[in-house]
């Protein structure tokens, strides 16, 4: 497992019962968290607590408000600043373990920049950018693709709060569709992220599995790479979905460029001296 360790704005401070108790910047929120199958006592009880979040018998769920705080804030990772909202599926719009993959990724950027390599990343299934702005802040070129407009406009938004002004490429669209055409305009790039979900749909209906589906878009993915690749990094949040699917997915469908492939879990220190897992990457790394 690879811990996300080097945050000060953001700790888990406990957990039990299904629920992780997280400091958000001084806010504190209580929200699930399937990983969590242990009892260590009733977190609800603690005070402090801004917000927790209850589910729903008929699906979904909200934010039960104890105390009040901002409908927005900042959190910052070393030089990145991102906003923080809780929304109505339990989630903030950041995933702090993927601290990880920004600080592998940018060490790479920084690497083939410096020797005067210019370097293009396809970031798909892109969310608020959280990858994008780090990538772009080590001086990469980034395409940033999401099919959901208010994702894609807050990856904006944090891009601007990191002082990322350029050099990010935002597009509203389909992922599958918009690599199809891609290949056909035969564009290339040096790198690509993707954080697929385990299920959706496109702006248009259009259908995703991640155990039907994962396989050949990133072989489809693959044709849009440059000969020499930097690196190509998938994620994973969908449960069961082993970190050495991961790496099985990129040996074979990325065998022929060469290079290091490696998959692994991530995962976040809490302050009860454990590391709470939070889903799976793998990445291949070029010669």
């Amino acid at each position: 497992m690879k811990c996300a360790n080097g945050w000060r704005d953001y700790k888990i401070l406990a957990t039990s019962r299904g629920m992780k108790l997280e400091n958000w910047n001084g806010i504190v929120l209580l929200r699930p968290d399937p990983q969590v199958i242990w009892d260590t006592g009733d977190l609800a009880s603690r005070g402090g607590i801004h917000a927790v979040y209850r589910r729903s018998e008929k699906g979904g769920g909200g934010w039960d408000v104890r105390k009040e705080f901002p409908p927005e804030w900042t959190v910052s990772y070393r030089d990145l600043t991102f906003k923080v909202k809780p929304m109505g599926f339990k989630h903030t719009g950041l995933f702090p373990e993927q601290a990880v993959n920004w600080d592998a990724m940018r060490t790479i950027i920084e690497s083939a920049v410096s020797g005067g390599r210019e370097v293009k990343v396809l970031n798909l299934f892109a969310y608020t950018g959280g990858a994008s702005v780090a990538c772009a802040k080590s001086g990469a070129l980034v395409t940033h693709v999401d099919a959901a407009k208010g994702m894609v406009e807050r990856a904006g938004e944090n891009a601007r709060l990191s002082g990322v002004n350029e050099g990010i490429r935002y597009i509203v669209d389909d992922c599958m569709k918009f690599v199809a055409r891609e290949i056909r305009r035969g564009n290339k790039y040096d790198a690509v992220i993707m954080d697929p979900p385990s299920y959706g749909r496109g702006p248009n209906g259009e259908m995703w599995k991640i155990e039907e589906n994962l396989f050949s878009f990133v072989q489809s993915c693959a044709k849009l790479l440059s000969d020499k690749p930097l690196f190509f990094l998938i994620n994973s949040y969908t449960t069961g979905l082993q970190p050495a699917v991961l790496k099985n997915i990129l040996t074979l469908t990325l065998g022929g460029f060469g290079g290091e492939t490696q998959a692994y879990e991530l995962g976040i220190p809490t302050e009860e001296g454990i590391a709470l897992p939070c889903g799976a990457s793998g990445l291949f790394t070029g010669r």
